[in-house]
């Protein structure tokens, strides 16, 4: 009976803490109105992306409103070096200190934190001006042995992503944007080709494929389907993408590309968007939506009758076989066995003991299986679900209560974890911390 509680519940209604973002996103519309009037007025009025240079200003961009889904558009395979095995020591992890470092974040001993981009002001050593909202984010290795951590900007008309790259020693080398003059883009996703997926999380939002590298313009995945689209995984075994959508009765999507690239990518320019319909058992079937583009007056989430409901569908991530996510709606984390075609609850913040962890939004995975989920409000924590089901608090940002915890992210290494506080300071604040989260094998 544990599990029928667990599915037919989807669509029980928000909790208090949970309709804390469409009560900020309302308390906050003078502060976006005066930041896309400041971003607006600074664009120029370039045709074509221009690769960015170290220490270079911002790339020149299009408006790519209308732009349309270029197919096959051709990101480079790029000559990565292979990530060196690793063992997760998450839950080695002690307690929280008492007090907060000067950054105001509470840290395990062992773990030490830098502010590396304050929205609003330049990434030194590039003319970056580091963008609001920072929120989805992912890292991807170079082929210099650094690393590039790309981040969401959570704006309306000027949102888009931009990126920090890294040098071997964790410097930074340069900054620049990848996407711009998008829709309000929250979370995403990356690829294992190293492209990040960034949603749109407006009714009629795209995904948009970009690369971190910024050496080539992105691209709208229209066939990844019209609607609020919060986050992206793909499943690199079978070629098959999972969506989530941040609606009070969102789905959850699956993408079947209709055909395989000659490199060996799914083509994400056709095939079939399906939606998860879920029996009581936890048993998942898919059906397929008729009009992904969302043309007519249905929104994709109804056009299916016996598609089942999430309540606002948040981050996603695939490993070896399943796929987890967040509804924070009901601050539940789910698991999906792809082979098996099951999904179960893996933790419910409505009616677990440990009340640590909820509001959960954003998630990553750790090398050995930890599940890094951060917090939407609360206490502004980001906590891992261990294999065994305990949790393990690994940081909390301290006095900015009105803020959120977006984009965690690992370095190559596993031994630097990127986030952002979404409002913190003047419009956003993005943080690395370094510490013992791996060890290699």
């Amino acid at each position: 009976m544990e599990r029928e509680s667990r599915v037919t519940g989807l669509n029980a209604p928000l909790p208090t803490n949970a309709t804390r973002r469409t009560f900020l996103r309302g308390g906050l519309t003078a502060f976006a109105a005066a930041v896309v009037t400041r971003h607006l007025a600074a664009c120029g009025d370039d045709d074509a992306i221009t690769p960015p240079v170290d220490g270079g200003t911002d790339t020149g961009v299009p408006d790519l409103a209308t732009a349309p889904d270029m197919g096959v558009t051709e990101f480079p395979m790029r000559d990565i070096p292979a990530p060196a095995p690793l063992r997760s020591l998450i839950a080695d992890i002690g307690p929280l200190a008492a007090d907060p470092d000067a950054n105001g974040v509470r840290l395990p001993a062992g773990f030490t934190s830098r502010v590396v981009a304050r929205s609003g002001q330049m990434v030194e050593p590039s003319l970056y001006e580091w963008h609001n909202f920072p929120d989805g984010g992912a890292t991807f290795a170079t082929e210099d042995g650094g690393w590039i951590y790309v981040s969401n900007s959570e704006v309306p008309v000027v949102g888009g992503v931009g990126a920090i790259r890294f040098n071997t020693d964790g410097t930074i080398r340069t900054a620049y944007r990848i996407l711009p003059r998008s829709q309000v883009n929250c979370a995403g996703g990356p690829t294992p080709w190293h492209t990040w997926l960034s949603g749109e999380e407006i009714s009629r939002g795209r995904i948009w494929e970009c690369d971190p590298w910024g050496e080539l313009p992105p691209v709208p995945r229209l066939a990844l389907g019209i609607f609020k689209h919060e986050a992206a995984a793909v499943d690199h075994d079978r070629g098959h993408l999972y969506l989530t959508e941040d609606e009070r009765d969102g789905c959850f999507y699956r993408f079947v590309p209709a055909r395989t690239r000659p490199d060996g990518r799914p083509d994400l320019g056709e095939g079939s968007l399906e939606l998860a319909v879920v029996a009581i058992d936890g048993a998942v079937t898919w059906a397929e939506v008729p009009d992904a583009q969302f043309t007519g007056t249905l929104a994709t989430r109804d056009q299916v009758a016996t598609a089942t409901h999430f309540n606002g569908g948040e981050g996603i991530w695939y490993r070896e076989g399943f796929v987890y996510f967040t509804t924070k709606g009901d601050s539940r984390v789910w698991k999906y066995d792809v082979v098996a075609a099951n999904l179960e609850v893996l933790y419910d913040g409505e009616t677990a003991a440990d009340p640590m962890l909820r509001g959960v939004d954003n998630i990553t995975l750790s090398a050995g299986g930890d599940v890094l989920v951060a917090e939407d409000g609360d206490d502004m924590q980001i906590v891992a679900i261990l294999p065994t089901g305990e949790l393990r608090a690994i940081m909390q940002i301290t006095g900015q209560p009105l803020s959120e915890v977006t984009g965690p992210a690992f370095d190559p290494s596993g031994t630097r974890l990127y986030f952002s506080s979404q409002r913190g300071g003047d419009g956003g604040l993005t943080y690395e911390i370094t510490g013992p989260f791996h060890e290699p094998l």
